[in-house]
């Protein structure tokens, strides 16, 4: 990529008050500043612009991928992870480079106007400069974006999955919704997590909330009993309806050795018995 001329650099140097605010302008204008303060706005555009200038004086000219462009890459990729946070969307994100485009051009046809074929070129250089580095940010908004929907799932599986310590030595896990393998890792990581920790001897697991056991979900349920057991504890399963009784007998999935009741109270009725505790003499 052709580097830009020094007197293109110098342009845009000795304007860059006016270039900075006519971008502010039109970063407004274009809705790329939901939720951001303006003295915030101001300080990321003056950044950029310096980073910018530096990285073309450097000796790789326009070319964003070497070292001297190093700062400004990593700006952007601040920047994107900030806007994924603010819930922008990548056009939004991208904007913040390219409508500085239109007050660059701007400046340039002035500074050119009287060598038509010198501003050509030029146009054309910082038009492809920019389009790579609002390509960098796509590129790297999208990585952060995928991150931060990746962490929001994760947050969201734990706090469906919540471990409750009901009385020294039980533990219950209510769950809502459907099992799948990845929130059945999930229950299985925090419950025997919990489990050491406590050093609890019954896991209750309760499935009223949940809609529909099939193989799939009848198998997750299994592979987490088989770990708590292995961990030392005892497992029951409460909230098994009629039509999920049905479901598993159709299924012929074999529950021997799993105690199961009909709602959370009865299993924790039976969980303190086993502990020894009689309900009789706490009334």
């Amino acid at each position: 990529m052709a580097a830009l001329q020094t007197g293109t650099v110098q342009a845009i140097k000795n304007n860059q008050a006016q270039l900075l605010d006519e971008w502010s302008k039109g970063l407004e204008a274009s809705g790329a500043t939901r939720n951001i303060k303006e003295q915030e706005l101001h300080q990321q555009t003056a950044e950029f612009l310096q980073l910018t200038l530096a990285a073309l004086e450097g000796e790789g000219g326009s070319n964003i991928a070497t070292p001297d462009w190093e700062k400004v890459r990593q700006f952007l990729e601040r920047l994107s992870a900030s806007r994924a946070l603010l819930g922008h969307d990548s056009h939004q994100t991208a904007n913040f480079i390219f409508v500085l485009k239109g007050p660059l051009f701007a400046l340039l046809q002035r500074h050119y106007r009287d060598r038509p074929e010198e501003q050509a070129q030029q146009l054309l250089d910082v038009s492809e400069l920019f389009d790579n580095l609002g390509m960098h940010t796509i590129r790297t908004f999208q990585k952060s974006r995928e991150a931060v929907i990746k962490r929001q799932q994760e947050e969201l599986l734990e706090l469906s999955t919540p471990v409750v310590k009901l009385w020294d030595g039980i533990l219950a896990l209510p769950m809502i919704g459907t099992l799948d393998s990845q929130r059945t890792q999930v229950v299985m990581e925090s419950l025997l997590q919990r489990i050491v920790d406590t050093g609890s001897e019954i896991a209750i697991i309760d499935i009223t909330g949940v809609p529909t056991v099939d193989t799939l979900v009848a198998q997750h349920l299994l592979k987490t009993v088989t770990a708590i057991r292995l961990m030392g504890a005892d497992c029951i399963i409460s909230g098994i309806r009629p039509q999920i009784a049905q479901t598993i007998v159709h299924l012929g999935l074999d529950l021997q050795g799993v105690s199961t009741k009909a709602n959370l109270a009865d299993a924790l009725k039976l969980a303190l018995s086993r502990q020894g505790v009689s309900l009789d003499k706490m009334v």
